[in-house]
């Protein structure tokens, strides 16, 4: 897909990455990446042992998140680690490749932690930061442009897996999972043009921004009928009458 391929501008390495974050002060908790190489295609022709590490935060983790992650205060006070050396381990996991790959992740909401997880913490690491923020790309929001639910939403990441048939990785609400998940979907997604073609013609059939006389044209497009010049005059007619 061309779209894609000028997001890559021509990069060979791309870092699927999650975040975990504490339920209040939205902080950094865990930080999970999985780094691929990938053709001139934007295919992944390699993918790297993934990277997992907890991270210590300033507040409490919170009920809700413990609950959905199994994150608790008692196992980042044992295993967690500072965000300075968290990032610093995400560094030499990407090794050479850390400035000139793409940073992707499912959704605005990892950048929001990373955000505020810099606020907590005066040492944090902003050069490391930056480089996340200067090369990233929320393929969530990417994916939706062409493929929603049926009320025209952003699906979740483990729906758009299911309906690309995606095998999920294990357990849920893991980030070094989560960053499989997200490699794998991208990995579909780039090569089931014919899935995308299908779901794109639902959401611009669905699209209620369209003038309605567009909207009834494109309608009987998705339905395989045939439309004419005069089909469209005519939807125009009827919505100006």
């Amino acid at each position: 897909m061309d779209k894609v391929l000028k997001l890559l501008k021509k990069r060979k390495h791309i870092v699927f990455f999650d975040f975990e974050g504490t339920q209040h002060s939205q902080e950094m908790i865990a930080l999970g990446a999985v780094m691929c190489t990938i053709d001139k295609h934007g295919y992944i022709n390699k993918t790297k042992a993934p990277f997992k590490v907890y991270v210590k935060a300033k507040n409490r983790v919170g009920k809700y998140v413990v609950n959905l992650t199994g994150i608790t205060d008692d196992l980042l006070e044992k295993e967690g680690i500072s965000f300075l050396e968290a990032m610093n381990l995400f560094k030499k996991y990407c090794g050479i490749a850390w400035k000139k790959s793409l940073f992707v992740s499912f959704g605005n909401h990892d950048i929001r932690i990373l955000n505020q997880t810099i606020a907590y913490n005066i040492n944090a690491p902003k050069d490391l930061c930056h480089q996340i923020h200067a090369n990233y790309w929320d393929f969530g929001g990417f994916i939706s442009n062409f493929i929603k639910d049926d009320n025209g939403c952003m699906m979740s990441l483990i729906h758009y897996c299911e309906l690309f048939n995606v095998k999920l990785h294990e357990p849920a609400h893991d980030p070094e999972a989560d960053s499989i998940n997200l490699a794998r979907l991208y990995d579909a997604f780039i090569h089931d043009k014919e899935l995308v073609l299908e779901q794109y013609k639902k959401v611009l059939a669905n699209n209620r921004k369209l003038p309605e006389p567009v909207l009834s044209v494109i309608r009987k497009l998705v339905k395989g009928e045939d439309v004419t010049i005069t089909d469209f005059e005519d939807a125009i007619r009827e919505e100006i009458k």
